[in-house]
């Protein structure tokens, strides 16, 4: 979701409100919460308000709550962001810094706050209220001059209800809120973070790759995301390693898109399909990315795929494939 430090992908109405919102409280120190499914883009977002913050060029540190020990929840939490001297517990063979440590004079980011048990939820509390802290087996207080970024997928007013969520701690940390959308009800930024996904792959891998064929991009328009931009993101560098042109071609994407039935996204029909079939959905790709490249014109497509104008004419009607000149 991020181009240049700082700046959001998307053109669509959710993203433009979400960059302005990042703009506007970047400068600020006040706690910021980011609510939105799994793989939404959350921590992008806390990176772009850190970058455009004062504290850009302090250290950026995220805590993911969601990994803590959940038999040990308060402690593993209390180290993890507090950090221990050395013989402060069993196993404490050597000092270590905490998240908050880590992060001063930055921004600290607490992935996944409402994974949190209420034990935790209790230090968190106190953390933000006092902006102080200690290393456990320590006396030495510490000012904690850190900006805190926290995100939740999960529904923290019903968890209140339900009293697995302090309502204290939802106050706190909601002062100022940013939602991000499912990437399916924002389909004109799909393709705009598929091109910045393949630049980075580009760079990642030594790649060349330099655009989506037409039926690689039918497809990702289709597809209905359940993983949102984390999903894209690894669905294009899976292209991207498997693919050996300058295009990514739609056979070259995931099986979770080839396969598809409810989406509309399915290369092949659903269940089993003889190898007919299965070359008659690769032709009819191959045949249509030609077309697009020569706006159309049969001859030169048929050309480039070494096919005399008669049989580019009869694949093109048998394959039902609608030739577009523009």
């Amino acid at each position: 979701m991020k181009g240049k430090p700082g700046e959001l992908i998307g053109n669509t109405s959710e993203m433009r409100a979400v960059r302005d919102q990042v703009r506007h409280i970047a400068p600020s120190i006040a706690l910021v919460l980011v609510r939105g499914n799994a793989g939404t883009g959350k921590e992008y977002v806390a990176r772009s308000i850190h970058q455009l913050s004062d504290r850009r060029d302090k250290p950026f540190v995220m805590l993911n709550c969601s990994t803590l020990s959940e038999v040990n929840n308060a402690n593993s939490f209390e180290s993890e962001l507090f950090g221990y001297e050395r013989g402060a517990f069993t196993g404490a063979t050597s000092r270590r810094l905490g998240k908050a440590e880590q992060a001063l004079g930055g921004t600290l980011f607490l992935d996944e706050v409402a994974s949190l048990n209420i034990n935790a939820q209790v230090k968190l509390l106190q953390f933000i209220q006092d902006g102080k802290f200690s290393r456990q087996g320590s006396n030495i207080v510490q000012n904690a001059d850190v900006r805190l970024i926290a995100s939740t997928a999960r529904n923290l007013e019903q968890m209140i209800q339900q009293g697995l969520f302090r309502e204290d701690l939802y106050y706190r940390l909601n002062v100022f809120q940013i939602h991000l959308t499912d990437l399916f009800q924002r389909k004109t930024d799909i393709l705009l973070l598929a091109d910045y996904f393949i630049a980075k792959m580009n760079l990642k891998y030594g790649k060349n790759i330099t655009r989506l064929s037409s039926p690689a991009i039918d497809m990702l328009l289709s597809y209905h995301w359940p993983g949102n931009v984390r999903e894209l993101e690894n669905c294009i560098e899976h292209a991207c390693l498997v693919t050996t042109d300058v295009a990514i071609n739609a056979y070259d994407l995931p099986p979770t898109l080839q396969t598809d039935v409810t989406s509309g996204t399915a290369l092949l029909p659903e269940g089993t399909a003889p190898l007919s079939t299965l070359i008659d959905s690769y032709e009819r790709e191959i045949i249509s990315e030609a077309l697009r490249r020569h706006k159309g014109n049969m001859s030169a497509a048929g050309r480039d795929l070494d096919l005399s104008p008669r049989v580019m004419h009869y694949k093109v009607n048998r394959l039902g494939i609608e030739v577009n000149k523009s």
